[in-house]
């Protein structure tokens, strides 16, 4: 493959990781719409926390799996695969009736856009010498973040003139048409056409449109066999058929490629590392982070990925073919790079969901209102990442870095002191520009160090293994922060008189014992940004000390 194509295609990756990114925030707008496409009310927020976790599930606990697939099978195979999978999420969800059907969809859509991160920033590294990698690795990683200022904006740009299923009918079809580009032109195989056909047929089972479904004869394929489900239909069974197929065809054409494949992945350890990321996810992801420290079966996952994490580690020490080979994390800037992100995660998550709150609490309206006070923090990461990676080519890793972490850190000291009228004066929004750009700084030499430090061959694992490092670190940072903050709330709200002892007069309306909870609402959300400077603080020490200059670089 040429550099001009292998740069084509590492376009035409970055966009689809821009657009996947994008969808993990569009469904904060797109939400109470799809409670209600599936026949939720509003106050059945929490019955419908799996649209969310199953979508984080999907993105963090496969990961590592497809990570270790992009090194054995290709790059372009991989984001060919994950784009598809994305796409068909993507036609599950905008055709779904009913919530299973939403969390089955929100899943694959976070497989496929999971799966694409750690082929591309692996692309990257197949691309460019070790010393050169900071520009791309930043632009990237500009594009990832670009994606979650687009999310909340696309999401209000469709909702404004369309369904909430149209936002998933455009993310099928930009997948589909990256895909294709990726792939190339070339002959199509048998099993992608039947692939297609089990598609077309699936959409027509999830969608039964009217003119079909209600005529006297075309409707018959639509009518259940028993009760109302879709898929107990003629063409329900139909689908299956061609998926079965579909599958076969797949197995049969690859199958001299697929044992060579299964030696090399360590599939009973990716299940193993799989459930225990699930434990965590599912404990903290179906909380309320404005309320709950984690969900109520939350000790018990956390139990189950605990005994799940301690048999994936007996297992790589008895396996000859880990899924995390002996010694690949070893070197000081690999597992400083792990544990960096772990901790960005937990700080970041303070600024993506407590600045909304923020929001709410001090100037009211809606989400809308609140996620576009967000889009100021957002706005400046990916100008950070670009800022980064073009640093590291003068200076080093850890203390571009570090300085990035302490700049957040520092805004995050700010934000912990603002009254509740900040947000109406300029200097919150550079106070949020600042924010963003300093985790920006850190994206480019976190991932640098990382694939500086390990070995070609294990480019797309340790890709995956950071991000899930992130993503975990924000899931345990949102509960430990939420409990730092109702703390705070509490320990205010204990103190405020009841409404009858400061307006016995009216004290169905007392705006004295109101303004009392705001105040200690906003505590809670000083004391929740407080505990993100200091989770940026130390990791801006520790990459000072652990990311080095350029890392243990690998030929």
């Amino acid at each position: 493959m040429s550099d001009s194509s292998a740069r084509t295609r590492l376009t035409l990756a970055s966009i689809a990781v821009a657009f996947a990114a994008a969808d993990t925030y569009v469904v904060v707008l797109a939400l109470p719409d799809m409670m209600a496409g599936v026949g939720l009310s509003a106050d059945e927020l929490q019955r419908a926390a799996p649209i969310i976790s199953g979508f984080l599930l999907g993105y963090i606990a496969v990961l590592p799996l497809i990570g270790r697939i992009a090194d054995v099978v290709g790059r372009t195979p991989v984001l060919v695969g994950a784009l598809l999978l994305f796409a068909v999420g993507s036609l599950i969800t905008a055709g779904a009736y009913d919530l299973p059907l939403v969390v089955t969809g929100r899943f694959l859509q976070g497989v496929g856009g999971g799966g694409l991160v750690p082929a591309t920033l692996a692309l990257v590294a197949d691309l460019w010498p070790a010393e050169r990698r900071g520009l791309p690795l930043g632009v990237v990683g500009a594009v990832q973040e670009l994606g979650s200022v687009l999310g909340p904006l696309l999401g209000a740009a469709v909702l404004a003139i369309a369904d909430w299923r149209y936002i998933f009918w455009l993310n099928l079809t930009v997948a589909v048409v990256l895909a294709l580009l990726l792939r190339g032109v070339k002959r199509p195989p048998v099993s992608a056409i039947v692939g297609l056909l089990a598609c077309l047929a699936l959409g027509l089972t999830l969608t039964a449109p009217d003119r079909l479904a209600s005529g006297v004869t075309l409707g018959l394929p639509f009518v259940p066999f028993t009760g109302a489900s879709r898929l107990l239909t003629p063409i329900g069974v139909a689908t299956l058929v061609l998926a079965v197929i579909w599958l076969g065809l797949v197995l049969w054409q690859g199958r001299g490629r697929l044992g060579g494949v299964l030696s090399q992945v360590d599939l009973l350890g990716a299940l193993l590392l799989a459930l225990a990321l699930a434990g965590v996810v599912l404990a903290f992801a179906t909380a309320d982070p404005e309320r709950q420290l984690m969900s109520p079966a939350g000790p018990w996952l956390l139990v189950a990925a605990a005994v799940f994490a301690g048999a994936f580690a007996l297992w790589q020490r008895r396996t000859a073919a880990a899924i995390v080979p002996r010694g690949l994390l070893g070197a000081r800037p690999a597992w400083g790079s792990l544990l960096v992100s772990f901790l960005i995660g937990c700080a970041l998550i303070a600024a993506l969901v407590d600045v909304p709150v923020f929001a709410r609490t001090t100037q009211g309206g809606g989400q809308l209102a609140a996620a576009l006070v967000l889009v100021r923090f957002l706005i400046a990461l990916p100008v950070g990442a670009v800022a980064g990676g073009w640093l590291t080519r003068r200076y080093g890793l850890g203390l571009i870095a570090g300085a990035g972490l302490g700049l957040s850190g520092a805004m995050f000291v700010v934000m912990a002191f603002w009254s509740r009228t900040a947000l109406d004066h300029w200097p919150a929004t550079v106070v949020l520009l600042v924010c963003g750009f300093g985790f920006g700084l850190a994206l480019s030499p976190l991932n640098t160090a990382m694939l500086g430090s390990t070995p070609a061959d294990s480019h797309g694992l340790v890709s995956a293994l950071v991000v899930v490092a992130r993503m975990v670190g924000m899931l345990v940072g949102v509960s430990a922060l939420t409990a730092i903050g109702l703390r705070r709330y509490y320990a205010i709200a204990d103190g405020i008189k009841s409404p009858n002892e400061l307006c016995p007069s009216s004290p169905g309306n007392c705006r004295p014992f109101l303004d009392a909870l705001r105040d200690a609402a906003v505590s809670q959300v000083h004391a929740i940004f407080a505990g993100a400077a200091v989770c940026a603080f130390l990791a801006a020490a520790l990459a000072v000390l652990l990311l080095g200059r350029r890392g243990v670089l690998h030929t």
